[in-house]
């Protein structure tokens, strides 16, 4: 009978694809030589199919719901242990309510994407709105709506949805996320189908589109090294991004490449801003697990100099000074740092080795 159904090709073809992952960071010119990264390797393969099904299949933009799409069992796409995201896909011609409690955030927003309905990656920021853009109440809550049009009536926050918006996401960052209540967030469509049937040759779509999904989040890593034990020059906010990145933080990336008793002092100054911090990633844009030692560090954890300056230790092991973010065995990685909403583009942070 499989024969009869368009959905079971486009599972086969997403197995395939799947089983075929692990060639990326076991062989070729990308091959990983330490086992810490190939390990998590694996993680990452059933990671990125974990989003790919919450996204591609299960997602439903006539009426959505918001699905966790990062967390510390769900690693991928540049995460980090200070913030929660959500994700909904959206149908561009329909409206939209949703509504929240802001909790203990120090930042939130949400960002529309515009792009291809097919698995890719998105291709635009189609519109935007933080904390600092919706009425908040006295018990925290907050309420805004997108659609093609403004309601008739409304005049609070909204955001208008071009014929190209695939997908909504949620970011809310707290200096404390273990103790710390996070963002609540909700999404309802105004006036959604009465009923669902499955259909063939939607669902083989939406298979189809899991796939390319899974196939260009695997082109991207695992990443090379760069320049080791330095940052680049961090660049401003954006005013285009790829995929879904935030359009409002500047950014800087680097690496280090650390023997045993070695460790990079990164030495620096933040400007104002809502929120910053620093994260380690393996070649695979995720980061260490950070259940058991510090593997990202938020300008609120952050014990700062006199001056207001900064001094964090990237090292094995535990330096005997403050701000020391550990790389959990990892001889070498990635490191990321951003700012969001700054009052001016950071400066470069200096660098250097030093013998523990």
């Amino acid at each position: 009978m499989a024969d009869q159904y368009e959905t079971t090709a486009a599972v086969h073809e997403l197995i395939d694809v799947l089983r075929g992952l692990e060639d990326r960071f076991m062989s070729g010119e990308r091959a990983l030589t330490d086992d810490q990264s190939v390990l998590e390797g694996y993680k990452w393969m059933f990671s990125i199919l974990q989003v790919a099904m919450d996204t591609q299949v299960w997602g439903d933009p006539a009426n959505p719901r918001f699905v966790e799409i990062v967390g510390p069992y769900k690693k991928w796409g540049g995460d980090n242990a200070d913030a929660f995201y959500v994700f909904a896909p959206l149908d561009p011609a329909r409206t939209y309510k949703v509504n929240g409690v802001f909790g203990d955030a120090v930042y939130f927003s949400l960002t529309v994407y515009g792009g291809p309905r097919d698995g890719r990656y998105s291709e635009r920021i189609v519109g935007s709105l933080n904390d600092r853009d919706v009425a908040i109440a006295a018990d925290g809550s907050f309420e805004f709506m997108m659609g093609p049009s403004r309601p008739d009536g409304w005049d609070g926050a909204f955001i208008q949805l071009d014929d190209d918006a695939v997908c909504a996401i949620t970011r809310d960052y707290l200096i404390d996320p273990v103790h710390g209540t996070r963002v609540q967030w909700h999404i309802e469509s105004v006036d959604p189908p009465t009923t669902y049937r499955e259909d063939d040759a939607d669902l083989a779509r939406r298979f189809r589109a899991a796939t390319t999904w899974l196939r260009e989040q695997s082109q991207m890593v695992p990443l090379s090294l760069g320049e080791p034990n330095s940052l680049d020059e961090p660049y401003p906010v954006p005013t285009q991004t790829f995929g879904w990145a935030a359009g409002d933080a500047a950014y800087t990336m680097g690496s280090f490449d650390l023997a045993e008793d070695e460790a990079l002092v990164i030495r620096g100054r933040s400007p104002e801003c809502a929120f910053w911090n620093l994260c380690l990633w393996n070649p695979f844009l995720h980061t260490y697990n950070y259940d058991y030692e510090r593997v990202t560090i938020n300008g609120g954890q952050i014990e700062y100099e006199p001056d207001g300056s900064w001094t964090i230790v990237i090292a094995h092991r535990d330096p005997g000074r403050p701000n020391w973010v550990s790389t959990c065995g990892h001889p070498r990685g990635r490191i990321w740092m951003r700012w969001f909403l700054p009052d001016e583009t950071p400066t470069r942070p200096t660098f250097e080795v030093v013998k523990l």
